[in-house]
C-alpha cells in the first residue's frame, strides 16, 4: 500500500491531509508521486496522521516510487531476476549482521543499541504483521516481493545500530525471512524458498525464539514434501516438534508440526502414523485463546478440514475425503477473496477425486474453477498442483471438454 492508497483508506482527501500537516495540497501530491520526500520535521507528523511507525512510513513511501521508463517513455518493470538478486543480497547482509550482533558480549551489544537511527524493533514487528496480512489477501503473491525487499533494506539499516537490544531485531529478521520464503515457494522457486527458511532458522536460533525456529523448519519441510522427499521432511519435522515443545504452549506451533507430519506420513504410505498425527493436529481446538503472534504462524482450526480431506485422498478414502473437503470450501477462510491459494488446492483435491472415480463432470467442475483461480492469482503453487492432476486426464480419452481443461492447465504459469 502506497501513500495515496493509505490516505484514501483512512478517508482523507489530499486537501484535508495537507491541512492536518500544515503543507500545500500539491506537496502531498508530490510525495504520493515520489517526486519529493517529506522533510525530517514533517515525517513525524505524517506518520502520526497515517497511524504508522517511522519504519512503516518508510515502506509506504517507497511503494510510491515511480517505475523506470524506457527511451520511448513506457514503464519498464524491474525484472524478477534483478529483484530476486537484490533480495538475496539483503538476506546475506541481514544474516551476517544479525549473527555478529548475537555473538557480541552483552556490554558491546548494549553500546550498539544506543546508536539507532531508524525505527524500533516494535516498528518492524508491526510492519511484518502488516506485510503478512497483505500477502495473505493479495491475489498475486509475487506482488509482495518488492515490499519485502524494501523492508529487508530498512531492517539492515536498523541492525547496523540496533535500538532497544538485539533479540527483538533478530526475531523481526527471522519473521521476514519466512515471508520471503513463502513468496518464493508460491512461485515454485524451491531453492530460494529453502534458502530463506534456512536463514530464518539460523536467526531464530540466535534469538532463542523456539516457535519461530520451529515454524522455519516446518516451512522447510513443505519444500521437501513438494519435491516428494517425504523421509527428509519427516526428519526435519521431528526436530521442529522438539523445538515446538520448548516454545509457547499457548501457540499452535506443535499442532502445525503434527499437521505437516501427517502429510509426510501419507506420502510414505504410513496410514496409522498419519492418523495419529492428524489427531494431534486436531488438539488445536483445545487452545483457550487462538493466539496469532504474526503471519509466520499460520495454523488454526480453519485448516483442519482441508488437511484431513487431503490426507483421505492420499489413502483413497474418497467418500470421507469429499465430505470433509466440501466442508472446508464452505468456510469463510477459504472464500475466494481471502485465499485463492488454499481454495485452489482444495478444489484440485476434489477434482482428483473425480479422476479416481472416472467422473468427468466432477473433474470439469472443480478442476475448471481451480484453473480459473490459478490464472487469476498467478499462483505457481496451485498451477503445479493442477499439473500433477493433468497427467491423469488422459484416462478420459477423447472427451473434448476434458481436453480443453488440459489445455487450460498447460497454459498456466508455474513459477
Amino acid at each position: 500500500m502506497g501513500l495515496a492508497e493509505r490516505r484514501k483508506a483512512l478517508g482523507y482527501a489530499q486537501e484535508h491531509m495537507a491541512e492536518l500537516l500544515g503543507v500545500d495540497r500539491t506537496t502531498v501530491g508530490r510525495w504520493e508521486c515520489a517526486k519529493t520526500a517529506p522533510q525530517p520535521h514533517q515525517r513525524l507528523r505524517l506518520a502520526e496522521v497515517l497511524g504508522l511507525g517511522l519504519t512503516e512510513l518508510d515502506v509506504v513511501l517507497r511503494v510510491a516510487e515511480p517505475q523506470r521508463t524506457s527511451v520511448s517513455g513506457s514503464a519498464v518493470p524491474r525484472s524478477q531476476e534483478e529483484s530476486d538478486e537484490m533480495i538475496r543480497r539483503e538476506f546475506l547482509r541481514v544474516l551476517a549482521m544479525s549473527g555478529a550482533l548475537a555473538a557480541l558480549p552483552g556490554e558491546e551489544a548494549a553500546a550498539l543499541a544506543e546508536g539507532a537511527r531508524r525505527g524500533t524493533a516494535e516498528d518492524f514487528t508491526r510492519m511484518n504483521a502488516h506485510l503478512w496480512q497483505v500477502y495473505q489477501l493479495a491475489r498475486s503473491k509475487g506482488s509482495v516481493r518488492p515490499v519485502v525487499r524494501d523492508q529487508l533494506e530498512t531492517l539492515n539499516e536498523a541492525l547496523g545500530a540496533a535500538k532497544g537490544g538485539v533479540k527483538p531485531y533478530l526475531r523481526a529478521a527471522a519473521d521476514l525471512f519466512q515471508l520471503a520464503g513463502e513468496v518464493a515457494f508460491d512461485a515454485n522457486r524451491y531453492a530460494d524458498a529453502a534458502g530463506a527458511y534456512a536463514m530464518a532458522a539460523s536467526v531464530s536460533r540466535d534469538a532463542h525464539a523456539y516457535d519461530l525456529w520451529a515454524c522455519a523448519l516446518i516451512r522447510h519441510a513443505y519444500v521437501d514434501v513438494a519435491e516428494h522427499r517425504y523421509r527428509e521432511a519427516r526428519d526435519m519435522l521431528a526436530v521442529a516438534e522438539r523445538l515446538a515443545g520448548r516454545g509457547d504452549p499457548q501457540l499452535a506451533t506443535r499442532y502445525w508440526v503434527a499437521s505437516v507430519q501427517a502429510q509426510a506420513h501419507a506420502g510414505l504410505g504410513e496410514l496409522l502414523a498419519c492418523e495419529r498425527a492428524l489427531d494431534r493436529a486436531e488438539q488445536v481446538r483445545g487452545l483457550a485463546v487462538e493466539a496469532t503472534p504474526g503471519g509466520w504462524l499460520r495454523f488454526d482450526v480453519s485448516r483442519l478440514a482441508e488437511e484431513r480431506g487431503a490426507r483421505y485422498v492420499s489413502f483413497e478414502r474418497l467418500d470421507l475425503a469429499e465430505s470433509v473437503l466440501r466442508e472446508a470450501l464452505d468456510q469463510h477462510a477459504l472464500a475466494t477473496g481471502p485465499s485463492y491459494r488454499r481454495r485452489g488446492a482444495v478444489l484440485t483435491d476434489l477434482a482428483s477425486i473425480g479422476v479416481k472415480r472416472r467422473d468427468p463432470e466432477q473433474v470439469l467442475a472443480y478442476g475448471g474453477e481451480a484453473a480459473r483461480l490459478a490464472q487469476a492469482s498467478s499462483s505457481g503453487y496451485v498451477a503445479r498442483r493442477l499439473r500433477d492432476l493433468r497427467t491423469r486426464l488422459t484416462e478420459f480419452g477423447p472427451d473434448r471438454r476434458v481436453l480443453e481443461l488440459g489445455d487450460r492447465i498447460d497454459s498456466l504459469h508455474t513459477g
